[in-house]
Parts: structure tokens; sequence; C-alpha cells
């Protein structure tokens, strides 16, 4: 049928007028022909461009019926599909324990030049300097004309700069993507969350322990610590510090279930906004990287060590009239009492006699021992690069068990003891602290003591708050335990200084049923007035204690119980002596 269309027809064949037309009125296929008429070329293209049409139409409809219907169908536990948009942060967010921001970082940008291509460098590093002051024209321009083709001119432009420096059109100057570390309470946590340096690398604090974790994960790191309890603190400790006019003073709020702290401060203190070089004091972390003999705070160890060893009961009685001699020293009581001591008395009243006779009547072996088991011998387990290792004498003679007895000899770190603390008071289980919220360490405690040893403890821990030297911070309605501790500082020549000490004082309220540990030590605070001329922790610390408890208690939403009827604590206190338990 098509084959006439294709034929060529031989020479000299005519047609006669008409018969040059041929029509096919068999065929259908009406709209194609081959003799090259316009009309039947236009009417080729048009079908054939609504054919290509027809078949993306018929793609494209396939392909929505696959991705409408047909998925539908799948299994709902397939994972969807989700198209994330480039995030130029590459570090993650770093938040206190109820959400609020304390670390972040905020896009920018770095100016960067190409040596080789600047054309003017001299012109070049006065406009700069013009449109960044804090720029030095010597050395920008050393840089400039340095050999090699990258030279950092400076970083975290703001977007103003920016603009300013593409407007020179000087081709010689790129610009790269950054990121700034920002800490939005400044000096607040500074100690705790610590620093990155120009690159963004964390170098010191939280920055630097969990740097991978922060630098592998977009997700935020929770901390255990509150902002606003934090604050507080930090305030009434400055406070303290400048009144008894202390070089420096730190304080640890912690969980005395848990471990978790909740607040941490060390004074004096940096922002770590500022990348200039910072006093190396204010760096130094006095919570955990420094490690002192603690004094008379010690004492609460040496009273649950006793009890907990069988050796030693409450009702037992020790001959404080005399000073203890012994091979190379003698031991006196501060203002003594001068009499035979139990053992309530002998932590009241804080005797340095009767300390040293329990510990002996102990032993060297179990006090070791037990120092041991409450972390006394190794670095703090915490999320801190700035940790102190403990001082640990080497030889343990009588001289050691009298001395450790009453906190001389043995040098830790405040969290040392706040940490060991706390397990006294909390039933007896010692947990690791740390600066993670919902840390899995605060599941893997281990006993140390027996709850009853713990139970008696928490009483003796009342008595000194209510009787002894911790009565300025017997804060009405909270139920404050706690013990007093203050340690002559070593001189150059390693004698012992009077009225050059560090004060501290150790915490727990409410004490019956104890939630929360404070410890708060200063570093030299000097005598007032006031004090009548006393550098005790009694004068300082504990006033300050008191002031922290008193604002913070109600942030924490402990409820003040103002019916207590001390005398019958008292009374019961008393009754727990005589029968010994």
């Amino acid at each position: 049928m098509f084959g006439k269309y294709f034929s060529k027809k031989s020479k000299g064949e005519f047609y006669l007028p008409g018969q040059e037309i041929k029509i096919d009125k068999v065929s259908s296929f009406h709209g194609f022909s081959c003799e090259k008429d316009s009309l039947a070329v236009c009417k080729n293209r048009v079908m054939f461009s609504i054919f290509c049409f027809a078949a993306v139409f018929l793609i494209i409809a396939v392909r929505l019926f696959d991705l409408c219907v047909l998925t539908g169908f799948e299994k709902e536990s397939s994972s969807p599909r989700r198209v994330y948009a480039h995030n130029p942060i590459r570090r993650a967010d770093i938040l206190d324990r109820n959400g609020t921001i304390i670390a972040t970082s905020l896009p920018t940008v770095n100016l960067y030049a190409n040596p080789r291509k600047v054309f003017d460098a001299d012109e070049l590093a006065r406009e700069l300097v013009k449109i960044l002051p804090e720029l030095d024209y010597k050395s920008t321009y050393k840089k400039l004309t340095q050999k090699g083709t990258f030279v950092y001119i400076k970083r975290n432009l703001t977007p103003s700069q920016q603009y300013q420096i593409n407007y020179l059109g000087d081709p010689s100057l790129e610009f790269e993507e950054g990121e700034k570390r920002v800490y939005p309470h400044k000096n607040l946590l500074a100690h705790v969350i610590g620093s990155t340096n120009i690159d963004n690398v964390g170098i010191s604090g939280i920055e630097k322990t969990m740097d991978e974790r922060l630098t592998q994960s977009d997700i935020p790191l929770t901390l255990s610590v509150d902002v606003g309890i934090q604050d507080t603190i930090r305030m009434l400790l400055k406070e303290g510090m400048e009144k008894f006019n202390a070089i420096g003073a730190t304080a640890i709020l912690m969980d005395a279930n848990s471990a978790e702290i909740i607040a941490l401060v060390s004074l004096p203190d940096f922002d770590p906004n500022i990348n200039r070089s910072k006093e190396q004091r204010a760096l130094f972390n006095m919570a955990t990287k420094g490690v002192y003999e603690p004094g008379s705070v010690l004492k609460i160890f040496n009273t649950a060590m006793s009890l907990e060893s069988g050796k030693v009961k409450l009702a037992d009685k020790f001959d404080a009239t005399q000073p203890l001699k012994l091979r190379y020293n003698t031991i006196r009581d501060y203002r003594g009492e001068n009499r035979w001591l139990s053992v309530p008395e002998i932590l009241v009243y804080s005797s340095n006699i009767g300390s040293a006779q329990m510990a002996l009547k102990v032993g060297g072996g179990e006090q070791r021992n037990f120092l041991e088991k409450i972390g006394f011998f190794e670095n703090i387990d915490i999320e801190l690069p700035e940790t102190g290792h403990p001082l640990v004498p080497k030889r343990w003679g009588d001289g050691t068990i009298a001395t450790v007895a009453y906190g001389y000899g043995i040098s830790v770190s405040p969290l040392h003891v706040v940490s060991a603390y706390a397990a006294m008071i909390n039933g007896g289980i010692y947990h690791s602290p740390s600066l993670i919220k919902n840390s899995p360490k605060a599941k893997n405690g281990h006993r140390v003591i027996s709850f009853n040893t713990s139970k008696a403890m928490r009483q003796l821990m009342r008595l000194v708050v209510t009787d002894g030297s911790g009565r300025r911070a017997n804060v009405r309605g909270y139920e404050v335990g706690g013990k007093t501790g203050t340690a002559n500082k070593l001189s150059a020549n390693g004698k012992y200084v009077d009225k050059k000490v560090r004060t501290t004082f150790v915490s727990a309220f409410p004490i019956s049923d104890p939630k929360y540990a404070l410890i708060v030590m200063m570093d030299e605070p000097q005598p007032l007035k006031e004090t009548w001329g006393f550098v005790t922790a009694g004068w300082n610390t504990v006033p300050t204690a008191s002031k922290i408890i008193s604002a913070i208690a109600p942030q924490l939403n402990l409820k003040a119980n103002y019916d207590l009827d001390e005398l019958r604590q008292a009374k019961i206190i008393e009754a727990s002596w005589t029968n010994g338990e």
C-alpha cells in the first residue's frame, strides 16, 4: 500500500491532465504523505510534537502514581526520607539542666588574603586598618607581603565589616565560612564550661573534655548545673570573699543522692568570650584543681570510720584533759574543753585530741582503706580536665594516723570533700560526681558505710550546727547540718603560719532527709572588727553558707518547716547516744 508513495516513475512516462494527482481511497491514514508538500510536512511535525508531549506527560503521570499511590503501601517501619539544609555550625550547643543556653556558636566569616595577588600592600594595609581599627598597620602589611598564598587577616567579621571589605574590590582578599563560640552568661560558668581557642577547639572545662561529643553531634549537651542557682551562689560567695578580703573562694552545690553538681563556682574567674590573656589565678579552678589540707572537716570521715569499724561507740569517752604526746609531736585542742569528751562532743567541739585517739584506736590500716574507699587517693572522676591529684603520706605511722584524723597530712580538693560528705549522710552510698544531667554514674554508686552509721552521722552533723561551731548556719526551717574546718597554710620554708588560713564549711540540708550538700571555702580570709579578730571558719565561711542556703533553698523548691521542735530533736539524739546506736 505504501509502495506507491515511495516508488519512482520510469523515464519517459507521462501523465494525462489530472493523472498526476493520486488519491488512495483505501487507506485511512491521511495525515502523512511522502510528497514534498508544505502542508503535509506541517501536519507531520504537529503529529510528532503531540506524540512527544503525550510521552512526557505519560512518564510524569507514571512517576506521580508511583510516588503518591504505590509508596503509600510501603511498610510503616521504613524511615521517611528527609532533606536537611546546610548547617554552617559545626559545634553543638551546651544547655543547663533547665534547657537554658549557656554556650552556643554563631555563623561568621573570616578574612584571608593571597599575598601573591596583592598589587599595593601599603595601600591595602591602610584601607584594612580603617575598616578594622583593631588591626595593626605594621603586622597587617607584613602579612600582605609575606611569601605564600594564604594568610589570615581577621577572624569573625561582622556583616558590616564584610560589606566594607567587599566594597574595596581587591581580588587578593577572600572570605571563608566560620563560627564563633559565644557564652551568653560571661563569667558565670567559666570554670565549668571552659573555653575554645581561635579555631573553635576546646581548650579547657567541658569544652575540652567533651570536644569530640560537641563536634560529632549537633544534639545539644545538657549539663546538671542550674544557671539560676549558680548565679545566686556566685553573687553571695563574691560578696563574702570581698567582705573578708579573701584572695580566693569556691563553692559547690551537689545533689546528695545522685552526686549531680547543681552549681560550681571558683573565684576569681574570667570571661570566656574574651580571648586576651587572662590572669593565671583567674584561670585556676579551686574547686577541682586545687588540693588542700581540709582541716577539721576531715573529722567527719574520721568519726564515720570509727563508728563503722565497731571499735568505737557513740557513748564512748576519750580523755581530752591534757595534750596528746606522740613520738615526734604533741597534739593540742584549739580552745579545748580540757575534760573527758564523748564521741558527739569530740565532733561538736572539734577536738583534735579526741579525734586522734579515736583514729589510733581503729588503726592506720583501716583508716587508710577507708579514705581510699571514699576516693581520697585518686583524681576526682569528673567531666573536667582540671583535676588535682591528692597528696597522700608515704609512711602511715602513728603521727600520720593522728594528724590525718583532724585534717592535716593529706591534701584533697573541695570536690573530693563534698562528694565523700554526701556519702556520709545519704545512707552510705558513694557516687562519682558528674556535671552531666542524668549521668549513668548516678546509678553506679558503691556502699562505703552502713545505713545506721549514716543515720548517726546525720544526727551528729545537725548537732554541730545547733550547738557547735556551725551555729551561724542554722537557717530556720531547713535543718542544716555540717562541719567547719580551719587549716593553717604552709609558708615557703614549710612552716605553718598563724592567721594565714583556709576556712571550710561543708553542710547538707535538710539533714533529716538530705537533698543537697554544699561546701564553701575561702582562701586567706582576714579578721574584721565584727569577727573579734578571729579568722576561723565559724566567722566567715559559715555565715556565707548561711546566706547561700537561705537564698537557694526556695529556688530549689524546698519547703521550709518552721514548726521544727529543736528540743525534741535534741532529745532524740541524746537518747540514741545513751543506747549506743
